[in-house]
């Protein structure tokens, strides 16, 4: 089949698509305003990265954009394999002799999912330097973030990361409007309520109707797909099942610290042969995949930063529960863990801190304009030793850096939300 005739039936497919979308979750997220540079948007599969991408193409039709302007091609389509820099321009070119007035006005290309086509950089790059468009990308890489866009676009782009829903946007997906504003007991325990069903079925949009069994086990195929698509097959893993107890011991320790050197000789109880290098690889991998985040603590020496372990949080709760059992015993973690990926929303830097008298500060996170602030986050206050440990350590971090900071409870979190 040739490109333009294969383009049709995309297209149309497409459209018809758009035509029966109902009305989706608005994102609190935004590609910047910038219409000179190629907008990025990454994030792990099912995220919601293609439905941002809807967003963005029904806001240019709403705004009078006609559709024949609009280029949307999804590379997770096995219908395009075999997948290559020449098919890429190839689709393009079709597209161009399709609708030949769009080589005199501004188009809008959209290209899902691009790392999976090879040498991709080479054709996007001089779309950008030779046609009249912009062009939207998505991708499944945290390296698109940093050493691919950095190195192949040169500047050309700006990226921005999508995350799986937040509270606020759970909250909308379930179509609950809370008026915080009047913060009475019945809205406390609507938001009580409503939150422990975020911890339960997470914030990956997809599942967000789906019934417990279905939930759980589309959850565990989200992880599958990404532990061979997105690391095994992309990064030529020798060891699958390895990387796969890596994994799930991450998870099983959100919040917990996570020392490669303890994993080692864990691994090598449990028989496996491999030296630590390709361990600190396997980790790199998982988190350039988006499934789990390892925070270091914070220190002015480099070398006393490497000395302590990292702490691991995963990519969303609704993951962790449905690869855990104990959920009682998990609630503050995971709401340790809900806050974390809330900071990396804002766009902080987050690391953990460590006292003079080693008393452990949940969060010190600092937003991209450089203001600092630490979090402490408890899930439970009444224990009066609790609450009496929990702020000395906090003071005593406030008292050595200088920095403001506030113990985050469930409570003031459903309130006031994270303050920066």
């Amino acid at each position: 089949m040739d490109e333009r005739l294969q383009l049709e039936i995309l297209l149309g497919e497409f459209r018809d698509k758009l035509e029966r979308l109902r009305e989706i979750v608005t994102r609190d997220k935004q590609f910047p305003d910038a219409p000179n540079k190629i907008k990025v948007a990454i994030g792990m599969r099912r995220a919601g990265k293609t439905y941002f991408l809807y967003q963005q193409i029904l806001k240019l039709l709403e705004d009078g954009v006609d559709r024949t302007a609009i280029l949307y091609l999804n590379f997770e389509d096995d219908r395009l394999l075999p997948l290559s820099e020449q098919k890429l321009a190839k689709l393009v070119d079709a597209f161009y002799a399709l609708y030949p007035e769009n080589h005199d006005r501004k188009c809008y290309l959209f290209f899902d999912e691009i790392q999976n086509v090879d040498n991709w950089p080479l054709v996007v790059r001089r779309l950008h330097d030779t046609k009249k468009a912009e062009i939207f990308l998505t991708g499944s890489s945290a390296k698109l973030l940093s050493k691919e866009i950095a190195t192949s676009l040169r500047g050309r782009s700006l990226a921005i990361e999508i995350w799986p829903y937040s509270f606020q946007e759970f909250a909308a997906a379930k179509s609950v409007s809370i008026d915080r504003d009047l913060y009475d007991q019945k809205t406390r325990d609507r938001l009580g309520q409503l939150f422990h069903h975020y911890l339960t079925e997470g914030g990956f949009p997809e599942v967000a109707t789906f019934n417990p069994d279905v939930r759980q086990k589309t959850l565990q195929e989200y992880l599958d797909v990404v532990i061979y698509r997105d690391i095994i097959e992309r990064h030529h893993v020798k060891h699958p099942s390895l990387i796969k107890y890596m994994i799930l011991t991450m998870i099983h320790n959100v919040a917990r610290p996570f020392a490669v050197n303890k994993f080692y000789n864990d691994s090598k109880s449990q028989g496996y042969q491999i030296g630590k290098d390709i361990l600190y690889e396997y980790a790199d991998h998982i988190e350039d995949a988006y499934l789990a985040f390892p925070i270091a603590v914070y220190d002015k020496s480099i070398r006393k930063t490497h000395a302590n372990p990292k702490k691991l949080y995963a990519i969303d709760p609704g993951l962790v529960r449905a690869l855990t059992l104990d959920y009682e015993g998990d609630l503050g973690r995971l709401f340790e863990n809900v806050v974390y990926l809330d900071l990396k929303r804002l766009g902080c830097q987050v690391n953990y801190y460590l006292t003079s008298e080693r008393y452990e500060i949940d969060f010190l996170a600092q937003t991209p304009r450089g203001h600092k602030k630490f979090f402490q986050v408890v899930w439970d206050m009444q224990d009066p030793l609790t609450g009496e440990r929990e702020k000395r350590a906090l003071q005593a971090g406030m008292k050595e850096l200088k920095i403001d900071g506030e113990i985050l409870t469930l409570d003031s979190y459903l309130r006031e939300g994270i303050k920066l």
